[in-house]
């Protein structure tokens, strides 16, 4: 149990749209050691509202413009020392929900901290693989801002030291399987874009084959998914799908651009 004396302040920003099966874990995680929670809605039509309306009063609708600028929407709204920007889809463990009080207890030299993902998928926790790595997402409010980015944004904070975290950041990713082909798809054609418009390249569909390959190589063989068993191997397979499906994405759009010049 985290002790409620306090010698910091912390806002904790979740963006949301229809998480009613999700966000309570995230919610009931945070309300220990949370100032304030921020939620900012997309247009949920589920109890995600509902739900959250029970931790906070702190709740906004709006558009959906990426998730860049939504969660510098959230940010904006945050009044605390410290933030922790959390999706709606992970949770602190009792560790990590301690192990970041203490921290921020003694008023650390560091600006920013990595939170160690613990994700979840068909009821096997990933150990090995791309999937086990650490996220950004406890950070001093002042200077920090979020990319714009549509998808994969990331926290910027100016010359900051960063410093990792061992407790584990719980991460509910998928579903089931419809919603993993949905995430892989939408994730893909939306790195396609953003690669297109900053004129990158990519190397056309010989490229997107390669890295295709090479993301299933560096996921199953170099990081060790092939010790998560089965889930392992269908977590690096989707890796490298979705790496194919972007650089192939990027190629159609450049080829588009090239017969409309031609016309």
């Amino acid at each position: 149990m985290v002790c409620m004396e306090k010698l910091y302040t912390l806002s904790v920003i979740i963006i949301t749209k229809n998480e009613e099966d999700r966000i309570e874990k995230c919610l009931s995680s945070v309300k220990d050691i949370a100032d304030e929670i921020i939620i900012v809605d997309s247009g949920s039509t589920d109890k995600t509202l509902e739900i959250a309306a029970k931790y906070t009063d702190n709740i906004s609708s709006t558009d959906w413009p990426g998730y860049g600028i939504q969660k510098q929407r959230a940010l904006d709204k945050a009044e605390c020392e410290w933030v922790l920007s959390l999706d709606a889809d992970e949770a602190l463990t009792p560790e990590l929900k301690q192990e970041i009080h203490n921290t921020l207890s003694n008023n650390p030299s560091e600006s920013v901290f990595r939170l160690p993902w613990a994700v979840i998928i068909f009821g096997k926790h990933l150990r090995f693989g791309r999937s086990a790595r650490s996220v950004r997402r406890l950070f001093r409010r002042k200077g920090a801002k979020f990319t714009n980015a549509m998808v994969h944004e990331k926290i910027q904070v100016a010359n900051a030291r960063v410093k990792k975290l061992k407790g584990k950041l719980i991460h509910y990713s998928i579903r089931d399987f419809e919603h993993y082909l949905y995430k892989n798809r939408t994730y893909a054609w939306l790195g396609a874009q953003k690669r297109y418009s900053e004129k990158k390249h990519g190397g056309g569909l010989l490229g997107a084959s390669f890295r295709a390959v090479w993301v299933f190589f560096v996921s199953y063989i170099i990081k060790g998914g092939f010790l998560d068993g089965g889930v392992g191997f269908l977590v690096s397979a989707m890796y490298s799908q979705s790496a194919f499906n972007k650089y192939a994405g990027l190629w159609t759009l450049q080829r588009m651009e090239r017969l409309n010049k031609k016309r």
